[in-house]
């Protein structure tokens, strides 16, 4: 879609708000892509699919108007707001005309669909943050949820899920103390890589060489956080690992890394531990008796889906049985808390399909299950080569079955977030069982505490709540720039004892 900004009696930097318009395009039209050119045409009617935005200023009043072309249809719609606002600090005119240009560009962008999406005009991952502000400051959950179905045209099924999850954040909030962190560790291997995966990073049957050196340069991040930590008297609470699959590992791999992780970082106010144990074709009951040994209570055991032919599109070598098997095998040891995850819109999936996995995997009882859409992503093998996905309504149906199935079963929101490119422009929920919640997850997602994260692909996230800063630390993605940049890495846990010195 070619993106066109005019700027007729007020100077507004139109560069600043092409994000803005990229996001609200994406919601409305996830298929298209953003361009810029340079000469605008005469008329956008001449124009397959283009959008064009103007700020003007008429009196007492500002008004963004938005033109939209597509499919050989045209749809205009106008924002009004009060012109003095565009005199106040320039960080406040940015908020104002951005959401006024999502505004416009929403309206006109529905009128020529026929129908609203289900998340409204709302854009950006964490949609849960706005219920949960508004309750922070006074309003009730009624008011909050309120909010969301007015001003942003959020449908009264997608308000009450964030409405849900932001309940569950407060409540996560509230049991947190300044003095405590959470921790990542990062195990970017998997036995093959899956076709709508685009982070990870390594295939361990191609580069088996390099997990001992990553799991050495592993430990002396490890070492190099608890000093850090420890200098500044900070404690773990939740503690995760995950990857890529982390029982792609050896059992004496990961007994000797999560021995180091106990020996080293400050876990004695730990009160969960998750590992991804992620794909049971790397599962065996002597690694499960490893995690156990070492205070793991919480693992996740991720089929995607229960379909046989889905999981051989998507490159998985195993199967639905073995799936299940691994289930079983990992209640023997005695897991308490197991996380299962599906993902609605796979290649050669149905909606019959998807419900089958879903009541398939409800069947077996998990704590916790976590729904994704499909996102499609740069340097997946489905974004680089495609696929027959089901259609955008399809995936609709089957998020809209999940909702229904889940909450049947007795289980609750307590996490969502969105990506881009999802299929439908739809959602991620994590949903469980009363008081099997994942503290971690809630933390994560609502950047309500600091998560130090180790290993390659992790992202530490330094917090502080009280002054709404956040400080994002990456650490490199594939095991090789992980080895390389040790230097670089080592010398980014300064940044910790300096954030929290001040």
């Amino acid at each position: 879609m070619k993106l066109y900004f005019e700027q007729p009696n007020v100077p507004w930097q139109p560069e600043r708000y092409r994000y803005a318009a990229e996001q609200m395009m994406l919601t409305l039209f996830p298929g298209e892509r953003p361009e810029y050119p340079e000469e605008p045409p005469r008329t956008l009617e001449h124009t397959d699919s283009a959008a064009r935005f103007t700020l003007s200023r008429e009196g007492d009043r500002a008004l963004l108007a938005a033109r939209v072309v597509r499919g050989g249809k045209t749809a205009h719609a106008v924002f009004p707001f009060p012109a003095g606002e565009l005199d106040q600090a320039p960080e406040a005119v940015y908020h104002t005309i951005q959401h006024a240009l999502k505004m416009a560009f929403y309206r006109a962008g529905v009128e020529l669909l026929g129908h609203e999406p289900p998340w409204g005009a709302l854009t950006g991952v964490r949609p849960v943050k706005l219920p949960t502000r508004a309750m922070k400051a006074g309003a009730s959950p009624e008011e909050a949820k309120a909010e969301l179905e007015r001003e942003y045209r959020v449908s009264p099924v997608r308000a009450q899920l964030a409405l849900d999850c932001a309940r569950a954040s407060l409540a996560a909030d509230r049991s947190l103390k300044a003095d405590e962190v959470s921790v990542y560790v990062g195990v970017p291997f998997c036995p093959t890589r899956c076709a709508y995966c685009s982070f990870v990073s390594a295939d361990v049957g191609r580069t088996l060489k390099l997990v001992e050196p990553y799991l050495e340069a592993v430990f002396t991040e490890i070492d190099a956080t608890a000093r850090a930590l420890r200098e500044v008297g900070l404690t773990v609470r939740s503690f995760y690992m995950g990857g890529g699959t982390p029982t792609t590992l050896t059992a004496d791999q990961m007994d000797r890394l999560l021995a180091r992780c106990e020996e080293k970082l400050p876990l004695e106010g730990c009160t969960e531990y998750t590992v991804e144990a992620g794909r049971p074709d790397t599962i065996t009951r002597e690694k499960l008796e490893v995690l156990a040994k070492h205070r793991v209570g919480r693992i996740s055991i991720n089929p995607q889906t229960l379909e046989d032919h889905v999981l051989a599109a998507i490159g998985r070598k195993h199967s639905a049985g073995d799936i299940r098997r691994a289930y079983d095998l990992a209640r023997e040891v005695g897991f308490g808390c197991v996380n299962m995850d599906l993902i609605a819109g796979l290649p050669r999936d149905s909606f019959t399909g998807f419900c089958r996995s879903l009541e398939g995997v409800l069947d077996m009882g998990p704590e916790n299950v976590t729904v994704h859409t499909l996102a499609l992503k740069k340097g997946s093998t489905l974004m680089e080569q495609g696929g027959v996905l089901p259609t955008g309504e399809e995936v609709a149906q089957m998020l809209d079955f999940s909702l229904e199935a889940l909450r049947g079963r007795g289980y609750a929101p307590y996490y969502l977030y969105r990506q881009k490119y999802m299929s439908g422009s739809l959602e991620n929920v994590g949903w469980a069982k009363p008081g099997q919640e994942s503290l971690y997850n809630i933390v994560m997602m609502e950047e309500l505490q600091t998560v130090v994260s180790i290993g390659g692909g992790g992202v530490t996230k330094l917090v502080d709540p009280a002054a709404g800063k956040i400080l994002r630390l990456p650490n490199p993605k594939y095991p090789h720039d992980y080895l390389a940049m040790q230097e670089k890495v080592l010398a980014q846990k300064g940044e910790i004892v300096t954030f929290y010195s001040k």
